[in-house]
């Protein structure tokens, strides 16, 4: 009885611990100002992928979610976002690493690294799995091959 007791107490705290994706002004590849917080507003899950330009791991798990796209979109209507962390140097290469490799999701630049920060994200590539409401459901750190057999399992959920 006590046991039941506690779980039924600790249920609502674990419900408020739920961690969502803040509301930050990040930057479209056109250059275009855009608040993090219009993407949960779509009533769509989201796959937010935190990459850079010189990350190899990013490229070759942005590359596969781009392979898969079609066949997600049979699956769920999930929405992929692609946030690049580079820094000024280097920003100069985001538009066309995503031209070269013809990606068909949107692509973004986190030009101040205010949402890298604001989420605590220190190792790319950082994916996350966000539900309709803008809760974090999952986070992947790193890239292993097969992953997204994982990220569509879990949106074919939400």
């Amino acid at each position: 009885m006590r046991s039941l007791l506690l779980t039924l107490l600790l249920i609502p705290m674990s419900l408020l611990a739920q961690e969502k994706l803040p509301a930050v002004v990040i930057k479209s590849i056109a250059g275009k100002e855009i608040n993090t917080e219009t993407f949960y507003n779509s009533d769509v899950p989201l796959v937010i992928s935190f990459w850079a330009t010189w990350c190899k791991p990013c490229l070759q798990e942005l590359d596969a979610f781009n392979d898969l796209t079609e066949t997600w979109k049979k699956e769920t209507p999930a929405r992929i976002i692609a946030i690049s962390i580079d820094d000024s140097r280097t920003a100069a290469g985001i538009k066309k690493t995503a031209g070269l490799h013809d990606w068909s999701f949107e692509v973004f630049w986190d030009q101040n690294q205010d949402l890298k920060r604001a989420l605590n994200i220190s190792l790319i590539p950082h994916t996350l799995v966000i539900d309709k409401k803008g809760v974090i459901i999952k986070r992947y750190t790193a890239y292993v091959p097969g992953n997204e057999e994982n990220i569509l399992a879990i949106l074919k959920t939400l």
